[in-house]
């Protein structure tokens, strides 16, 4: 069946209709009319955090700007999490209910960071769009594939400035890999080679188990949101949450919205046409291999094809590999030099082409071409793509807010690295390598098609979200709703 975009709404729909009311009533004053000396309304945004701990911190720091931007509100499930946020900005209104923070102080929010775990990360954006608000998203876009599309779709409808946060997109060394490659200095490109450490929190562990005392002051009910209900556990809250595919999406969730950016934006990708994974067991006892369907493996391995581009006029593979795998050294690469230096190593992205190889770190950092004919080239200290000075995170946030105040359509708008046009197909690329190891875990109840290790490749259909030939795969394109949460 086809997916198509909806009227879409979160349920409990009271609050947004009472904030669009308070809302409608809001004009901005242009700067000729206030006269020399007074800051126009349109200059200054009110912004709102829904997530303020954790890399929310940073998020909200950066797009207030050292007070270019007011912080209005701080809504925080946990506030002790929240502390140096709460510390920083003590004007702001507190709230643990996000729906609630709307309600009140809707009228006073133009725009809203959202640092939630990964499953909260779609209602509350898409609520927020819905009044109009414009949205900062971390980090995967999504929980699902269904989710990004839907939010895409969104935020052309109700006409938001969208950004998600992969501050790595707008490093200006992801532009000097793009000038390499419009010039043909490496070729087709026909494999992209992504590792990464990650995980570094637990995974491939049996579920927590127990219900031990929450600690005070923890919102538990609005914490789980839409994900289907657990009780509180240290397994899951603060920072574990991560390997669990009821609330986060693992290492590529992590990581590969920052790593598979380069790639996908160097090389002009879009949807992908087949996926194909291995992962990694845990063995719990007798040595037998132990796969945990609730939870992210240890390691996987994960390979994407695409179909040639506009840009790269060849068919492409991406291998993506985590949990301590890295890709073998190319032939071109010196043997004496690191495949990155991100970490000694412990993340990077290669771009192996027929001429040669563009290679970085996270983040498009550091990087460099070796050519097949021996050559090496590297972007000069002085070039016009170093990086900003004095812009945290490559200025992402603050290109964000400048954004939100140019309007939606408007050429800052337009300008954006990482607005949902761009950054939902790239979560849904990211995302496909979580359907194909939730799929490998299918294998013990669906046999035929399968090699003895479970592996199966999947065929997938990118503009109907379906995956053509394993219809039991299509049960993790979107999610089941807990009742009082649903995106419809």
């Amino acid at each position: 069946m086809k997916f198509k975009p909806k009227d879409m709404t979160v349920s409990r729909r009271d609050f947004v209709q009472k904030s669009a009311m308070a809302v409608g009533s809001f004009f901005i004053v242009p700067r000729h009319v206030l006269g020399k000396g007074f800051t126009a309304p349109s200059d200054k945004l009110n912004l709102a955090a829904i997530g303020a701990g954790g890399k929310g911190t940073s998020d909200i720091f950066n797009a207030s700007n050292n007070g270019v931007n007011n912080v209005t509100a701080l809504c925080d499930v946990d506030y002790k999490q929240a502390a140096k946020s709460i510390e920083r900005f003590p004007n702001a209104a507190k709230y643990k209910d996000w729906r609630v923070m709307f309600e009140k102080e809707g009228k006073n929010i133009d725009a809203v960071t959202i640092s939630t775990p990964d499953h909260n990360h779609a209602v509350i954006a898409m609520a927020a769009m819905q009044l109009g608000k414009h949205v900062y998203v971390q980090k995967p876009l999504t929980h699902n594939i269904y989710e990004a599309r839907m939010l895409t779709e969104a935020a052309r409808k109700y006409k938001v400035v969208s950004q998600m946060g992969n501050q790595g997109a707008s490093n200006p060394a992801q532009l000097q890999m793009v000038e390499w490659f419009n010039k043909g200095l490496v070729g087709p490109v026909h494999t992209v080679q992504i590792w990464t450490n990650r995980p570094v929190w637990p995974q491939g562990i049996p579920t927590p188990s127990g219900k031990p005392d929450m600690p005070e002051g923890i919102a538990w009910e609005q914490w789980v949101g839409p994900a289907q209900w657990v009780d509180y556990h240290p397994g899951y809250h603060p920072f574990k949450w991560r390997g669990w595919w009821n609330f986060g999406t693992g290492a590529l969730g992590d990581i590969g919205c920052h790593t598979i950016d380069t790639p996908f934006r160097v090389l002009g990708l879009n949807y992908p046409t087949e996926v194909e994974c291995s992962i990694g067991a845990v063995f719990i006892k007798d040595w037998q291999p132990e796969y945990i369907p609730e939870g992210c493996p240890p390691s996987s391995s994960v390979e994407i094809k695409f179909p040639a581009t506009a840009k790269n006029k060849t068919e492409m593979k991406m291998i993506w590999m985590d949990g301590g795998l890295r890709p073998f050294h190319p032939d071109w690469i010196p043997a004496s030099e690191p495949l990155s230096t991100d970490g000694n190593g412990a993340n990077g992205v290669l771009m192996i082409g027929s001429k040669g190889i563009i290679a970085c770190d996270m983040y498009g950092n550091n990087p460099k071409i070796y050519m097949k004919n021996g050559d090496k080239v590297v972007m000069a200290k002085d070039s016009k793509y170093a990086a900003p000075v004095n812009l945290p995170e490559y200025g992402h946030q603050i290109h964000w807010t400048e954004a939100c105040k140019a309007g939606f359509g408007s050429d800052k708008h337009k300008g954006l690295t990482s607005s949902f046009d761009y950054s939902g197909p790239l979560t849904e690329t990211v995302l496909m390598g979580n359907l194909a190891i939730r799929s490998y875990m299918l294998r013990k109840a669906q046999g035929n098609g399968f090699d003895y290790y479970g592996r199966k490749k999947l065929l997938w259909n990118g503009t109907d979200m379906k995956i053509t030939n394993f219809e039991d795969a299509n049960q993790f394109v979107s999610r089941p709703y807990r009742d009082g949460w649903k995106l419809v």
